[in-house]
């Protein structure tokens, strides 16, 4: 399952879709959408995300484990860095592993300050690289102290993240080296509305897998992609979400559309993002769609 997920993201085009746990002990009616919408036949792979914007969720790892259960589909589980410390950390992949839980998201995670969860506090022992560090060593028959595990984890494949857009492009590569160099195998941008800006975004995977210099093993840049289909979405993620570029064309085509009606919004929303998506798929067909669990959009979509 795993191998040819890896061998799809190197040599043929590669398509993901991000699930959202919600505030609730069930996870599998979201699943039973997913297999109404036929959704699972359209992509590679599942992810599931941990706890975003440090609000309280189902747990990522547990969801991963249903839906490759359910759809015989390889799942990115994200593990966020500010609910663990690396006692935690290390638990977790090691329960995961048995149950085939193998391929894992290192995210730094949200500050707890803005949980909905009163007066939590954030471990962040360190960023994402730690969790990153930390599977290399199982995956040497290590744990992160050294000790040599009783029984060897099967294979942990990592993934990791990045910004879509800097003022500073050099800030990015920067980035993209240190997840390289700490085992990334896969590098999911943050959402692109821009080809010029996803072409970029190539030329500095490119130069970065170049400078780590790590042979036999370039690290694959995937293109995120979040359709927008409302005016106070382009503008949330314009003005409140670092490391996204929402062109002032979208906003002012959206908000035109928004004052004709909410169905001429979804339209115009729609066919942009629509465009865009079959411009990245173009130019690299390796592609993480997320979609707020809108599984409707997306099965539009891939459509």
């Amino acid at each position: 399952m795993f191998d040819t997920l890896i061998d799809k993201l190197h040599h043929s085009s590669y398509l993901s879709l991000e699930t959202t746990p919600g505030h609730s002990p069930q996870f599998l009616p979201l699943i039973d959408k997913i297999e109404t919408l036929e959704l699972h036949t359209l992509v590679d792979a599942f992810s599931t995300t941990d706890n975003p914007l440090a609000k309280l969720k189902y747990n990522a790892l547990f969801a991963a484990k249903l839906l490759q259960e359910r759809f015989d589909k390889p799942v990115i589980a994200t593990m966020s860095m500010r609910d663990r410390n690396r006692i935690a950390l290390q638990s977790d992949l090691l329960g995961a592993n048995e149950v085939d839980v193998r391929a894992i998201l290192a995210l730094t995670g949200d500050p707890a300050k803005i949980s909905d969860q009163p007066n939590s506090k954030g471990v962040f022992e360190s960023d994402s690289s730690l969790l990153l560090n930390m599977i290399s060593c199982f995956n040497s028959g290590i744990d992160y102290a050294g000790k040599p595990l009783s029984v060897k984890p099967k294979s942990i494949y990592p993934f990791a993240v990045v910004n879509a857009y800097a003022k500073n492009p050099k800030t990015l590569q920067n980035k993209m080296q240190k997840k390289i160099a700490n085992g990334a195998l896969g590098i999911i941008t943050q959402p692109i509305y821009n080809v010029d800006n996803a072409k970029v975004l190539l030329e500095l995977i490119e130069q970065a897998n170049k400078e780590c210099c790590i042979e036999g093993k370039d690290t694959v840049l995937i293109f995120g992609m979040f359709p927008i289909t409302k005016l106070r979405t382009a503008q949330f993620l314009a003005s409140h979400v670092p490391g996204i570029n929402v062109p002032k064309l979208w906003i002012e085509k959206l908000r035109l559309a928004h004052e004709v009606s909410e169905a001429e919004e979804y339209k115009v929303g729609f066919e942009l993002s629509k465009t865009l998506f079959d411009e990245l798929k173009a130019l690299h067909p390796k592609i993480h769609l997320m979609t707020a669990n809108q599984f409707g959009v997306a099965k539009e979509l891939l459509q």
